[in-house]
Order: structure tokens, then C-alpha cells, then sequence
């Protein structure tokens, strides 16, 4: 069988399986003969057209051009990255002759420099925030101190017109006790009269929230003056004669109150100020310790050299106490001060002279923190006490269902002595001291003429009711506390700082 008889049978056969052929035959340019077979396509019915094989072609270009264009662009940023990370590692162009000690350090530093810059915007956040803060308090404060100023002016007109005060000289510190005797002989003109109506704890609602541990005013309703309640007692005479300093007695005579200081801003509103009445070196008997006992964070105490200085404005030093201060609570003995611990029962032993803090001691089952406070508030469950015989507090417990518990306390460790139980409701008067080992209680905060009406002897523990003459001048008394040295009754009332003479009777 020859070559072209193999070919013939070759195309027949592919011709079989694929379909109806086509067989032609012709020469070709050498004049051979040719045979063609045409096998119809199993996959396309016709040929493309000229005009989609452009369209195709077009297309393919394109990508190929787009394909191109981003070969380029990344061409040119690894060439951009290649002259950076050179430049960083100090060499030049196209060559790499930093060793891999100095391209660490370099990945170090940069890492440094974004935790400082990351820092640095953290602490500029804060900042803003925190001085935006300011600003906001700073006006709800002028606000506020707005409203009491009006507020203070309205009620003193009320009570007592000749010793409410002027725009001129409210600002000003009373510069002598004979202007400020003056002033005070009005104190008992007065009528009783509500401190808390409208415009009355309601709007210190914002100073008031426990979360920011301000001093909470606790009471909603007047205050009715002890001398309502019980007959005046005429067994005290100011012609009694003065009692020698170490000598002890009954009280039965407070003076009108006589004004030193008034407080520059609301954080004065309450406080305590007092003498030691036996102090230690460096300090003297004129040295004077003032607390403002307004805010969320009680810690600053003044210092002050002596009374001229307080009044003028100048203290000598100024002490920050390690942890907050509980309301107004606080005395100065034998050269410490001796506080109550913020939103706690635990009473604190603070060193002047080596400004540490000498000792702790938690007073067990004291109610704390508004739960037996005065009548006024102010979170004052625990009033520490000094007089002829030492250091007291004055507090109550649930055993004693909210009546007064007096303690003595030792000094040097803050241990309880003794304890004394008393009728005495402790939400039902206004403030209390100790006098000669016998605990008194004054009516009301905010009558001008109130009185000193229980009394309670520790050395034999009879309580009586008494109604000694007492006046709340300013009409918000929040500070009651007596100097045995002096025979003096310190007090703070409504920014003002003042003290009374007191009398005793011979034993």
C-alpha cells in the first residue's frame, strides 16, 4: 500500500468520527497535487468575524498597557523606599554598607520616638479634658457662690437687718473685736425663722452628692430654738466672777460672739479653726490652725502665727494631710492634730512637728459618714473634744439607736478610756463640746437666739436640761468647740470665724 493510499484511507477515517467531510483536491505552486479535507468544528458553528478579533485584540492591549502602568508605579515607590531605608542606614544611593548593628539601633529609635509621640498626644488629650473640666467648674463655682451670696444677704436681712452685710465690705476680714462687738450686739434681735425653704439644700444638691463626698446638709426642716422649748434659766449673770484658768465649773454664761475672720470662697462656708490649748514646741499659745472643711478632698491645715495673721490673711505654713479629712470633726492637742478619716470610723494622731502621722486607731461601732450626724449634716458623726480633762469624742452607735456616746480617749494612743451613754438624740441638736468633763449640746444651727440645752456630767452621769442664751449670728452655725486655756468657745459660722466668752460657776 502506498504513501497516498494511506493518506486517503487516514482521512476517511478522521472524516468517520468527526462528521460529514469535505474533500477537495488541487495543485499547488510546485504543481503537485493536494487533497484537503473540511471537518466541520465540534465547538463553533462559524468563524469569528474580523470586526470581534479587533475588538479582542484591542482589549488585550489595554490590559497589557494597565498591566504596564502598574509595573511602573511600583517600580518607581520600591526605587522611592530603596533611597529612604539607604538614607537611614547613612549610605548613599543604590549601595548598602550599614552593618546590622546600626540598622537595629535604628529600628529601636524609631520605635522610641512613636511611644513618645503616642505619649505625648495621650498627655495632650488629658490635659484639654482636664482643663475643660476646669473651666466648667470654675463657672458653676462662681455660680454658685453667686446664689449663696444673694441667698446669705436675704436671710440676714431678714433676721437681723443692722448686722447684714454689703456688697463693699463683704469681702473684707473684720480687722478688730471692737467692730466686731458692734456688730454682734445685734445677734439676738432676731425671731426665729426658717434657713431652708426655697433656696435651701435643694440648690446644693450638686455640692451635696456623696459620690464627691461633700459635706451634705441633712436638715430639711426649721430649726426650733431651744428657748422655745424649756424656760430660760436666770442662775447666770455677767457680773460673775471669772474663774482662774485651771479651775472647773458649771457653765452658765455665753457671751455674744465676736468675729476675727471671714472665709475668702465657699470652701470656708464651714471649717474649724482653733488655739492648742497645750502646745508643743515650736508652737505657742498664739498660734492658730484654721481647716476649710468644704469639698471632696479636705487635706490643706493653715498655720498661722498668730491672731493678726489670721486676720490679715498670712498663714506661716501650710500642711497637706496624707489622706482626706471627714467634715469638721477635728482639734489640735499637745502639738497634733487629731482628725477623722474620710467616709471611715478610724480617728488619726497627725505629728505637726514631724508631719507624719503618728498613729491610727478605728473607733468601733461609731456610726459614720451621715449616719448620726448633727442636726445640721455635714457628715459630722464623729466630733472630737478637748477641755480640762483631756481629749474626748462625741459620736453615736447602733446600740445606742442614735443618742450621743461620749468616749475619753488616751492621746498618745487613741485608746478608749471609758465610755458614757446618754438620752441625748444626736440628730436632734445643732453641735456639742465638752467643758469640764460635762457634755453640751446647743438647740439650733440657724435661730439667732437659740440656747445651750442639755447637759450631761460624766463624773456622775446625770443629765439635765438647761437653757443657757446662745447666738448664731450669721445664721449657720457648723463648728462648736471650747479652748479650756482660753475659757473660750471657738465657732464656725456661715464663713465666719468667731469665739464667745464663757462663765462658770465656783464648784
Amino acid at each position: 500500500m502506498g504513501p497516498r493510499t494511506l493518506l486517503i484511507m487516514l482521512s476517511l477515517m478522521f472524516c468517520v468520527t468527526q462528521g460529514s467531510p469535505q474533500l477537495r483536491r488541487a495543485n499547488d505552486r510546485q504543481g503537485q497535487c493536494t487533497y484537503t479535507f473540511t471537518v466541520p468544528s465540534p465547538r463553533e458553528g462559524t468563524c469569528t468575524e474580523p470586526g470581534e478579533a479587533m475588538t479582542a485584540i484591542r482589549e488585550q492591549q489595554r490590559e497589557n498597557a494597565a498591566v504596564k502602568q502598574e509595573t511602573d508605579a511600583l517600580k518607581i515607590r520600591v526605587s522611592l523606599l530603596e533611597k529612604v531605608v539607604n538614607k537611614l542606614l547613612g549610605g548613599e544611593a543604590g549601595q548598602s554598607t550599614s552593618s546590622p548593628q546600626s540598622f537595629t539601633d535604628t529600628q529601636f529609635e524609631l520605635q522610641r520616638l512613636k511611644l513618645e509621640k503616642d505619649e505625648w498626644e495621650s498627655q495632650r488629650g488629658s490635659l484639654e479634658l482636664a482643663y475643660s473640666d476646669l473651666l466648667k467648674e470654675k463657672s458653676s463655682l462662681e455660680e454658685e457662690k453667686q446664689r449663696l451670696t444673694e441667698r446669705l444677704e436675704k436671710v440676714q436681712q431678714k433676721q437681723c437687718p443692722q448686722a447684714a452685710e454689703t456688697p463693699r465690705n463683704r469681702d473684707q476680714p473684720i480687722p478688730s473685736r471692737q467692730e466686731s462687738s458692734s456688730t454682734g450686739s445685734h445677734g439676738g434681735a432676731g425671731r426665729p425663722s426658717a434657713v431652708h425653704g426655697k433656696g435651701g439644700p435643694s440648690e446644693l444638691s450638686r455640692w451635696g452628692a456623696d459620690e464627691v463626698g461633700y459635706q451634705e446638709l441633712k436638715s430639711e426642716l426649721t430649726a426650733l430654738p431651744a428657748s422655745r422649748m424649756f424656760p430660760e434659766s436666770h442662775s447666770a449673770s455677767p457680773s460673775t466672777e471669772r474663774m482662774g484658768t485651771n479651775e472647773c465649773g458649771e457653765l452658765t454664761w455665753i457671751g455674744e460672739p465676736t468675729t476675727y475672720r471671714k472665709a475668702d470662697n465657699i470652701a470656708g462656708k464651714y471649717g474649724v479653726w482653733m488655739r492648742d490649748p497645750e502646745p508643743a514646741s515650736p508652737f505657742t499659745l498664739d498660734t492658730i490652725w484654721r481647716i476649710n472643711t468644704v469639698g471632696a478632698d479636705i487635706r490643706q491645715v493653715f498655720e498661722y502665727e498668730n491672731l493678726d495673721q489670721l486676720v490679715k490673711g498670712y498663714p506661716t505654713k501650710v500642711y497637706v494631710m496624707p489622706r482626706s479629712m471627714e467634715s469638721n470633726g477635728a482639734v489640735v492637742y499637745k502639738g497634733s492634730l487629731y482628725y477623722i478619716r474620710k467616709k471611715s470610723r478610724i480617728l488619726v494622731k497627725y505629728d505637726f512637728k514631724t508631719e507624719t502621722v503618728a498613729i491610727q486607731k478605728e473607733l468601733v461601732d461609731a456610726g459614720f459618714h451621715g449616719k448620726y450626724p448633727y442636726s445640721w449634716g455635714g457628715y459630722t458623726d464623729i466630733d472630737l473634744a478637748v477641755d480640762e480633762m483631756g481629749l474626748w469624742v462625741i459620736y453615736s452607735t447602733e446600740n445606742a439607736k442614735g443618742s450621743i456616746v461620749v468616749s475619753k480617749l488616751d492621746p498618745k494612743t487613741l485608746e478608749v478610756k471609758q465610755s458614757w451613754n446618754s438620752t441625748i438624740r444626736k440628730q436632734s441638736v445643732a453641735n456639742a463640746f465638752m467643758l469640764c468633763g460635762t457634755l453640751y449640746t446647743v438647740g439650733s444651727y440657724s435661730s439667732p437666739t437659740t440656747t445651750v440645752n442639755f447637759a450631761f456630767d460624766t463624773h456622775t452621769g446625770v443629765q439635765k436640761q438647761t437653757s443657757i442664751p446662745f447666738q448664731n449670728l450669721y445664721g449657720y452655725a457648723s463648728m462648736v468647740d471650747y479652748n479650756p486655756t482660753e475659757k473660750k468657745l471657738y465657732g464656725w459660722d456661715n464663713y465666719n470665724m468667731v469665739t464667745y466668752d464663757v462663765r462658770l460657776s465656783k464648784m
